[in-house]
């Protein structure tokens, strides 16, 4: 009975333990005890795989300015390099019709300084003739061949020189009539001085008017080769489309650097021309009014 008494308490005791034990509150108590270990287990994953993301999109940014064309050293040359086929072509074709300006630039000013030397040196050689066959022969000599008024004078003269030697009277009445016959082969020899003078202007005004409008197509045709990469790409990082634009506005340059050159040698030179014109024109009349004394005179 003693014994029974005894080990009832310890009974009580141990079902108390285990009403305690399987209570909810320990239960909750435990759990987030889990939760906060699997939170933890899972962060250190996400955490280890953050910076290999940012590692990544590191590296990913270091290697895309590489991929650029000529990075870092963008020049005219580079530019040109890296163009396209009907871009080079344009710049290639202004540029050769640049040069040929200059080197009409060149040529053009050695005629027509050597033209205007020459023409001095006839006028003061051709008014101290005493005849008509002075005039001939002071415009047929070697050292003024080639001149246009020179070649004015011989013509002239050597009219008058056939009406002679075809029995034509070439004075008195009929002097009008030799006079007209001697400018008309005047008149001749001027045609062929305006068409002589007038070589590479034409050549000057296209290249001045139609240059701009060149270099703009091949500014056109490489902006929409830019724009047909950016579609491509699917890009609009102003780093991978400047070099494009920037040469096809390379060809708008050349465009310009043929144009104007080309402008200015034609105003100067078409100036140049009219003032050798209005003095080959003053030569004319005087050489009319030299053929006419002299056939008054009967020389």
């Amino acid at each position: 009975m003693l014994d029974n008494k005894r080990t009832t308490p310890i009974l009580a005791l141990i079902g108390a333990l285990a009403l305690l034990t399987s209570s909810p509150a320990l239960a909750q108590s435990a759990a987030p005890a889990a939760s906060s270990a699997a939170s933890g287990s899972a962060a250190a994953p996400a955490a280890s795989a953050a910076p290999a993301d940012s590692s990544a999109a590191a590296a990913a940014g270091d290697a895309a300015p590489a991929q650029i064309q000529g990075a870092g050293k963008l020049g005219p040359l580079q530019m040109f390099i890296n163009a396209t086929v009907v871009v080079k072509t344009v710049i290639v074709g202004l540029f050769l019709a640049s040069v040929f300006s200059w080197f009409l630039l060149i040529t053009k000013l050695l005629e027509m300084g050597n033209l205007n030397r020459e023409s001095g040196k006839f006028l003061e050689a051709v008014r101290g003739a005493r005849s008509v066959s002075d005039i001939n022969r002071i415009a047929t000599s070697d050292e003024f061949v080639g001149n246009p008024m020179a070649d004015m004078a011989a013509a002239a003269a050597t009219e008058v020189e056939l009406s002679r030697q075809a029995g034509l009277a070439v004075a008195g009445d009929h002097r009008d009539s030799t006079i007209n016959r001697a400018n008309s082969a005047v008149s001749a020899v001027q045609a062929s001085l305006s068409r002589r003078l007038a070589g590479g202007m034409q050549f000057l005004a296209s290249v001045g008017a139609n240059s701009p409008f060149v270099g703009l197509f091949g500014t056109v045709y490489g902006i929409m080769v830019s724009f047909i990469n950016i579609a491509n790409t699917g890009t609009t990082n102003l780093a991978a489309v400047a070099p494009g634009i920037s040469e096809a506005l390379l060809a708008t340059g050349f465009g310009l650097f043929a144009a104007i050159p080309a402008v200015i040698f034609y105003n100067y030179f078409q100036t140049r021309i009219s003032h050798y014109g209005t003095r080959a024109e003053g030569f004319v009349a005087e050489l009319t009014n030299a053929i006419s004394r002299q056939l008054d005179k009967g020389a």
